[in-house]
């Protein structure tokens, strides 16, 4: 399933966790590190999600074959 939105409150909770582990570790100072957490979720929001049943697939009719019917 893909991350939280950017803009939403679990987003910049994520972003800053995410900033600090990677400042902590040593790889980037501050801004590199706010802009590698910005990269690494924006990067996560274009993973595809899972289909959560059957209607997530669209209408019956329009599915094409050896798709679940």
């Amino acid at each position: 399933m893909p991350g939280p939105r950017p803009g939403s409150n679990a987003y910049d909770v994520e972003r800053a966790r995410l900033r600090k582990r990677i400042e902590n570790s040593g790889r980037a100072n501050d801004k590199e590190a706010d802009e590698a957490a910005n990269r690494y979720l924006r990067e996560e929001q274009r993973r595809p999600g899972f289909v959560r049943g059957e209607r997530g697939l669209g209408p019956k009719g329009e599915r094409g074959p050896g798709e679940p019917k």
